[in-house]
C-alpha cells in the first residue's frame, strides 16, 4: 500500500454505519501524553509560527486515541484500532464502533504530528507507553466521498496557499469542532469534563459536520445532502498518522448544478481552485499505479480506498 496512507477501520462492502451505530466514549485518558521536553517544542514552534503568522488562533479539537468496530451478535469481535494496523471486519445491522476520545488543539498538532519531531515522538511513545502515538495530537478529522444524482464523485483541487497538501486532489473535509457541543464556551475554556454526558450531542457535530464541510467548500445546500454513512478511519502518515473518519454522501442535484453552484463560490472557496468529476467506474479503477494517484493527496487517498471496499456498488 502507499506509505502515505493506511486504515485504520474498515467496515464490510455495503455495511456502511449510521450515526445511531456509532459511540463515543470521552475521558482524560484518551488525551496526549506530554513531558516537559515536549510541551517546550511546542511552545516554541507556536510562538514562531504566531509571529510569522498573527492571523492565526488555536482551537480545540477532539483527539482520537483509539477505535472499536464490534458485532454485538457474534460475541465479543471488537477491534482495537490504536496500533496504526489494516482492519476489516464483518459488521451487520447491529454492528457498532465506538470511538475513544480525548481533547486537543491545533497548537498541539502543529508541534507534533505536523513537526520535524514527529517521527523521535513515535519512537519515545513506542518505548514509553508502547504507543507510538501517544505524545502525538491526532485531532481527528473528517472527509467525504460525495456523489452527485448523475453518479459523479466530487473531488476539489488544494490552493496553493493552503498549508499541507497545496494543489492536490481532495474530498470535501474538515475537523468536527469541540466548540459546537459547548456553546457559550470559550476555546480555551473547553474540556473533557464539559463534554462528558454529552456524547450524543459529540456523535451528531462529527456526522453533521461532514454536511457542513460540503456545503462550506462545494457551496451545495445542506439540504441537498443525505445522512452520511461511515465507511472507517483512513490514517495520513505524511503528518505522522493524522486520522481522519470518511464518509459517504449522497447529493440530490446533477453535476452540472453542483459544479455551477461550486463556481459562485462558498464560504471556504478560497481552500480549492476547481472541482473534478470523477464516475463511479472510474473512481473503483483508481489505484496506484494511475495516473491520477499521484495528485491526490493522503485524506482524498485513504478515503478512495474505503469507499471501494465498503460501497463498491454505490
Amino acid at each position: 500500500m502507499d506509505p502515505e496512507v493506511s486504515l485504520m477501520l474498515c467496515c464490510d462492502p455495503s455495511q456502511a454505519l449510521e450515526e445511531h451505530q456509532m459511540h463515543v466514549e470521552i475521558a482524560n485518558r484518551f488525551n496526549r501524553q506530554s513531558f516537559p521536553e515536549i510541551e517546550q517544542h511546542i511552545e516554541s514552534l507556536w510562538s514562531d509560527r504566531v509571529a510569522r503568522e498573527p492571523w492565526l488562533f488555536n482551537g480545540a479539537k477532539f483527539r482520537l486515541h483509539s477505535a472499536l468496530l464490534s458485532v454485538p451478535d457474534e460475541g465479543d469481535q471488537s477491534v482495537r484500532g490504536d496500533k496504526l494496523s489494516n482492519v476489516s471486519v464483518k459488521p451487520n445491522p447491529s454492528s457498532v464502533v465506538k470511538l475513544e476520545l480525548g481533547l486537543t488543539c491545533y497548537k498541539d498538532y502543529l508541534g507534533t504530528n505536523w513537526s520535524r519531531e514527529a517521527r523521535n515522538l513515535q519512537s519515545h511513545g513506542q518505548d514509553q507507553c508502547a504507543d507510538a502515538q501517544a505524545f502525538l495530537s491526532q485531532p481527528l478529522g473528517v472527509g467525504a466521498v460525495m456523489v452527485t444524482t448523475d453518479g459523479d464523485l466530487v473531488l476539489l483541487r488544494r490552493s496553493q496557499r493552503v498549508a499541507e497538501a497545496a494543489g492536490l486532489l481532495d474530498i470535501p473535509g474538515g475537523h468536527p469542532e469541540p466548540k459546537m457541543v459547548c456553546p457559550g464556551v470559550r476555546e480555551e475554556d473547553i474540556s473533557v469534563e464539559l463534554l462528558q454526558g454529552q456524547e450524543r450531542a459529540v456523535i451528531s457535530e462529527i456526522f453533521s459536520s461532514v454536511c457542513a464541510e460540503i456545503s462550506d467548500e462545494v457551496n451545495v445546500p445542506v439540504g441537498s445532502l443525505s445522512k452520511p454513512l461511515f465507511l472507517g478511519i483512513a490514517l495520513n502518515h505524511t503528518s505522522a498518522g493524522r486520522p481522519s473518519a470518511e464518509f459517504f454522501v449522497r447529493c440530490s442535484l446533477p453535476t452540472q448544478e453542483v459544479r455551477d453552484l461550486y463556481r459562485r463560490g462558498g464560504p471556504e472557496a478560497h481552500e480549492s481552485t476547481d472541482i473534478m468529476f470523477l464516475s463511479r467506474e472510474k473512481m473503483l479503477q483508481v489505484n496506484e499505479r494511475a495516473p491520477l494517484w499521484s495528485e491526490l493527496c493522503p485524506s482524498a487517498k485513504g478515503a478512495v480506498l474505503l469507499y471501494q471496499r465498503v460501497m463498491p456498488d454505490q
